[in-house]
């Protein structure tokens, strides 16, 4: 059972007649001072590993009041613990991991509650540990992952959808120059799933390209990322490790000998430092020597008794991974956690198109789709393993039109788009949400400054119907607005964006009940703004890494296997024209109640009004000109 262990002001005599299920500072006649995470302080570090983590606090010394429950306010911090203290140690439950975690993500504190996970130091994988002292100390396990908490408590009970989906080529398409099937994804997923169902990007990309690829492409906030072919997981928006899958992976697995051995292999060229990862070691290769050079790798590896994997997709790369990795693995390891816990998901759907989706749909009891634009490795893989399976399909649309065709078709949940609905006075929704009112506003507002709905009154009079007459908007710059005089500026901006590259959209929409019909909604909103439609190549990208292949007349493209990667990746920067674009961001939060119809109690909500609107500037995503910012 993992323990909480912290230090009473009770002198030894009266600690020992506690009852250790309890809190035992009930008998403190001290004054104890509420736990303020701006008091934490790093411990620094010794060559002794401790198997606990500890976080010190040092408020200055005073009188400390009774402390009245086992909560994270009433824990008691000191600057030095008395020598006549003892430690006391409680089960921790689960609601007081809970109460931590939400503390941590209500304060905007630089300082976590909830500290890194220690590790050894003879482990490059693992953090530096954080020493022991006599200072107050909170002790969690090692085996406590705090990404992972921190994803899976904002979920009220199991997630209703989990999309398990590949990047490149799947959830984006390379060739989809206005990224209009992201877009029409991002806003059913935000609109109708956000609140309880959980995406999962799965790539071969490194943390280094897939970063890259997020500035690139309007893609959504993962409450979960798998990355390099399955060897890394991480939790978040910060992105923090699953250390419990790095202990998995070092199983049977020398990385050393791996390179050596390949290295003896003059067919394959050593792909770029960023793809090398502490699990993956990666290569291209030639498609007509593919099948040899891994059938003859595999042999090496047998002799040398390593217990490896080796993955060939997208036409080029070579992968080698520990045997226990992948992303059917990966997957296999959260699904099995979900369960432990007794939360698996209601319904999990995997989307790829490369060799190395192959084993997501390997997985029992998921639905799967192989978009339209699935290569012939992943083809070949289902017609020899998965043709009577009937859960899973092979799309007709493209990439993230692909899913959102496997979501209906499964019936998973709706599957209709609100970016798809032409005329939202048309269009009534059976259960309204806050997800899907904020999505819809800012689609309007994309349509008004693209002129893609008409300049009628009758628009702004309808948004102001569903504002509170003192309800107000709080610029980015800082400067307050009424709602009112806030859509009247509208007036000011309509098709000023016509026949240009623009694009609005929302991230993290994750809504509060704060009162009885009331929402406090919190997101993240994006504007893409480019001068021209598109002015980039159509772009294919046959690896699963997202190297760019520019679609070439006939000729040039027979000249691609012959060249050197480094040669085509030249020819790819100096024939790609990048767009002039620029993109801005918010961090908002919204306030909007219900409207309700019929008694109190037994109500129909048949919309929301709204009363406050408060957005600050995402750093590094600033406008030049604030007055060019208008909702």
């Amino acid at each position: 059972m993992n323990m909480l262990t912290f230090y009473s002001c009770v002198p030894r005599s009266s600690a020992t007649n506690l009852n250790p299920s309890r809190a035992p500072s009930t008998h403190c006649n001290h004054h104890c001072p509420p736990l303020n995470p701006r008091s934490i302080t790093t411990v620094k570090s010794t060559p002794q590993w401790s198997p606990h983590t500890h976080i010190t606090c040092s408020p200055p010394l005073q009188k400390l009041p009774r402390v009245r429950s086992a909560n994270v306010s009433s824990l008691l911090f000191t600057k030095e613990a008395p020598r006549n203290l003892d430690p006391i140690r409680f089960p921790i439950s689960a609601s007081l991991v809970r109460c931590m975690h939400t503390f941590q993500s209500l304060t905007s504190s630089s300082h976590s509650l909830l500290p890194p996970i220690p590790r050894k130091p003879n482990n490059p994988n693992l953090r530096s540990p954080i020493a022991s002292n006599r200072t107050f100390a909170l002790k969690f396990p090692v085996q406590v992952c705090v990404g992972y908490r921190i994803v899976m408590d904002r979920l009220e009970a199991p997630a209703r959808l989990m999309i398990v989906s590949d990047l490149d080529h799947t959830m984006v398409d390379h060739h989809d120059t206005e990224n209009l099937s992201l877009l029409r994804f991002n806003s059913l997923w935000e609109a109708n799933y956000r609140h309880d169902s959980l995406l999962v990007f799965s790539t071969g990309r490194s943390p280094t390209l897939y970063k890259e690829l997020r500035k690139e492409k309007p893609m959504l906030t993962p409450d979960i990322t798998i990355m390099s072919v399955g060897t890394e997981i991480t939790y978040g928006n910060t992105m923090v490790p699953d250390d419990g899958w790095v202990e998995v992976l070092n199983k049977k697995w020398d990385r050393n000998i791996v390179k050596e051995e390949a290295s003896k292999f003059s067919e394959l060229k050593l792909q770029a430092e960023t793809e090398q990862r502490p699990h993956k070691v990666s290569f291209y290769v030639e498609k007509a020597k593919a099948q040899e050079v891994t059938k003859a790798l595999s042999e090496v590896f047998v002799k040398r008794r390593l217990d490896v994997k080796i993955i060939y997709s997208g036409g080029m790369d070579l992968d080698i991974l520990p045997q226990g990795a992948g992303k059917g693995q990966a997957l296999a390891y959260l699904l099995k956690k979900f369960k432990s816990e007794g939360r698996p998901p209601v319904n999990t759907l995997v989307c790829g198109d490369s060799g190395n989706d192959a084993e997501l749909f390997s997985i029992p009891e998921v639905y799967g789709v192989m978009v339209s634009n699935a290569q012939e490795e992943l083809l070949h893989w289902h017609a020899e393993n998965a043709k009577g399976n009937t859960r899973i399909i092979h799309a007709t649309e493209r990439c993230a039109a692909g899913i959102i065709q496997a979501i209906g078709h499964f019936k998973l949940g709706p599957s209709l788009p609100p970016r798809d609905i032409a005329d939202f006075s048309d269009y009534k929704l059976e259960n309204p949400n806050p997800g899907h009112e904020l999505v819809k506003f800012f689609l309007f507002y994309e349509k008004w400054r693209r002129a893609e709905v008409e300049n009628s009154e009758i628009y702004l009079a309808s948004l102001k119907a569903d504002c509170s007459p003192s309800g107000t908007f709080v610029h980015p710059s800082g400067v307050e607005h009424s709602l009112s005089d806030s859509i009247n500026a509208l007036r000011n901006c309509y098709g000023d964006k016509q026949g240009k590259q623009f694009r609005v959209w929302v991230d993290g929409v994750l809504a509060t009940h704060v009162g009885s019909n009331t929402w406090l909604v919190k997101f993240d909103k994006w504007e893409l703004s480019g001068r021209t439609q598109c002015t980039r190549l159509p772009l294919y990208a046959g690896s699963g890494r997202g190297e760019c292949r520019l679609a070439l007349p006939p000729f040039m493209e027979r000249l691609l296997p012959s060249l050197e990667p480094e040669t085509y990746r030249s020819w790819a920067k100096a024939l790609a024209i990048a767009p002039s674009e620029e993109r801005y961001a918010t961090k908002g939060t919204a306030v909007i109640s219900s409207k309700i119809i019929g008694f109190q109690g037994s109500g129909v909500s048949v919309g929301f009004t709204w009363i406050r609107v408060h957005q600050t500037w995402y750093k590094g995503y600033e406008a030049k000109d604030d007055s060019t910012w208008f909702f």
